[in-house]
């Protein structure tokens, strides 16, 4: 009041209050931010980066919250270009192939309950040790029995269920030949591809055990398939195809009145094909296979090309092709990586980025495989943003040494039968 006597008072101004817009706490921007040196233990790598503070040692395993420092963290920014990251080999042999625990039981096919007839097969064929899918299936299945195997692939579950199928067929009297054909075995497959290579092993194997192996496949007239048949009616096995069975019964070509054993099957036993190294590299549509191919060709790079808009005929032609070793690098889809098996195959080149991790393992599965001569090397090529975040999920599993997120087994050991009557009164 003092402070204003002598002046012309002022009028009292209201005050007004400003809404700040709410600022949340962020991080420092990326670019200038260094990332922490994690200090590189003595020992082979897990994980190699072409930067070292970010490389993993296989002695160090992230734990399930702990946050990795992922390399592909920043790969959506244009200026990573050029980045990668390399998986290293962390195991010195395929788990399918590693030798059963000190139980004091042998470990060979003859301990497993199979007759002499048909470790002598399998000897002709260079296979004398069961792998790990085979030391627990063939048991199984000889004690008879509905059985589900599912193991990784290219582990050998194809002779996990031929052996104890073909053991059942020897261990029954033939009736002879019938018109139509009645075959005593069948083995389903989803695609022509399949059913052309199982017929080829099951054939080496029952060759010499004297069981006779006939394949129908689809993509043929009808008249082609009635001729195969007639020429060999006392077929015990048949491996055909969902599509071409179904015409056959139609037409009444086959009959399966004396079938004892079905298999559904959508694996594949190895090529015995040469052990020259191949090639494949898979694109996400036929377009891309036929660009690439074109690329190729001015080159001057003998290639075949594989892909889905081609003829069933046209496609068996090429297949067969390549697994010769006539062509050593084959361009496909992805009709091709649940397809085609063989231990030629030493690299894989993800030309387009899978869209799914279903995709990406079948696609790795190509090498690797039982009877392979080299462990095989995987390159994948990122260039879209939205495949970076399926490579991270890729690198975290390989980080944390986990599964695959959505690959984990839906397969659970079937629940103790109880009696409900009896559960009642208790």
């Amino acid at each position: 009041a003092a402070m204003g006597m002598g002046r012309r008072r002022e009028r009292a101004r209201i005050p007004i209050v400003e809404n700040q817009p709410l600022r949340l706490a962020r991080e420092p921007p990326r670019r200038g931010r260094e990332v922490p040196v994690v200090p590189t233990r003595a020992g082979k790598l897990l994980l190699r980066s072409r930067r070292p503070q970010l490389s993993q040692p296989r002695c160090l395993t992230l734990g399930r919250w702990q946050r990795p420092l992922l390399v592909s963290a920043g790969w959506k920014h244009r200026r990573s270009c050029g980045d990668y990251f390399q998986l290293e080999r962390s195991q010195e042999q395929a788990p399918a192939l590693r030798p059963p625990l000190a139980t004091g039981r042998d470990g060979s096919f003859q301990a497993l309950g199979l007759e002499p007839a048909l470790v002598s097969a399998l000897q002709a064929l260079s296979i004398t040790q069961p792998t790990a899918v085979q030391r627990r299936a063939i048991p199984a299945l000889l004690r008879g029995g509905n059985a589900l195997c599912a193991a990784e692939t290219g582990s050998g579950k194809t002779l996990a269920y031929l052996l104890p199928l073909f053991q059942k067929l020897l261990s029954r009297t033939s009736l002879g030949p019938t018109w139509p054909p009645s075959p005593r075995s069948l083995v389903l497959l989803p695609s022509r591809e399949l059913a052309e290579q199982v017929r080829t092993v099951a054939s080496s194997l029952g060759r010499s055990v004297g069981l006779r192996v006939r394949e129908i496949g689809g993509g043929r007239g009808m008249a082609s398939v009635k001729n195969q048949l007639r020429s060999d009616p006392d077929a015990d096995l048949l491996v055909s195809t969902p599509g071409a069975l179904c015409k056959a019964l139609r037409k009444r070509m086959v009959r399966l009145e004396r079938l004892c054993c079905l298999v559904l099957d959508e694996e594949l036993i190895k090529d015995q094909g040469p052990s020259n190294g191949a090639l494949l590299i898979f694109c996400n549509n036929a377009s891309t296979v036929n660009w690439l191919g074109y690329i190729l060709d001015d080159h001057k790079i003998k290639h075949l090309r594989l892909q889905g808009q081609m003829p069933a005929a046209m496609r068996a032609g090429i297949f067969n092709t390549f697994q010769k070793g006539q062509r050593d690098v084959l361009i496909c889809t992805d009709l091709a990586s649940r397809g085609l098996d063989t231990s030629r195959v030493e690299l894989v080149v993800n030309y387009d980025f899978p869209s799914t991790l279903q995709d990406y393992l079948h696609r790795v599965g190509r090498v690797g495989r039982v009877g392979s001569k080299v462990p095989g090397t995987v390159v994948s090529f990122v260039t879209h943003r939205w495949d970076v975040d399926l490579v991270r999920k890729i690198e975290t599993a390989a980080r944390r040494r986990t599964t695959l997120p959505g690959m984990e087994s839906a397969i659970k050991e079937p629940l103790p039968k109880t009696d409900l009557t009896q559960a009642d009164k208790q």
